[in-house]
């Protein structure tokens, strides 16, 4: 009887992961980019919610007679010249997972796991006068 082995040759084997090695120098740099375009996006996307809460807060001031604090969702966020303070300002969103926040001023929110975090982040400064708004700054140079 004559048997026959089962399976691949070197060559096969060779040409499997040479095709996988370009495939690979393709497709890394791409999913790189990829990430970085997401830390972006959701660095904007918190942006937009810091001057979504704070204009909601700041109309909740005005509607309770411009109190010195008020209170949103049980917190009570202090108000500085109609908007929340630096200290406050993180408790007027619900959630900011993946970012760490330090009180200002200004106060700031940096992304976690950015390449330099100081530079893919938030900031929120509180308004100087009554009349004026908070000053709200993205940085996304080191997403």
């Amino acid at each position: 009887m004559f048997s026959r082995n089962k399976g691949f040759t070197l060559i096969e084997l060779v040409v499997v992961v040479s095709i996988l090695g370009i495939l690979a120098a393709f497709a890394i740099p791409r999913f790189i980019s990829l990430e970085r375009e997401a830390r972006i996006s959701a660095t904007e996307g918190l942006a937009g919610s810091v001057r979504s809460a704070g204009a909601l807060a700041h109309a909740l001031w005005l509607a309770q007679s411009s109190p010195a604090s008020i209170n949103m969702e049980g917190n009570v966020v202090t108000m500085t010249n109609g908007y929340p303070s630096n200290a406050t300002v993180d408790l007027t969103l619900a959630d900011y997972t993946g970012y760490t926040f330090s009180v200002g001023p200004p106060a700031v929110w940096t992304k976690v796991g950015a390449p330099t975090p100081a530079n893919c982040s938030v900031s929120y400064t509180e308004p100087p006068a009554a009349g004026n708004s908070p000053a709200i700054t993205l940085t996304t140079t080191g997403c």
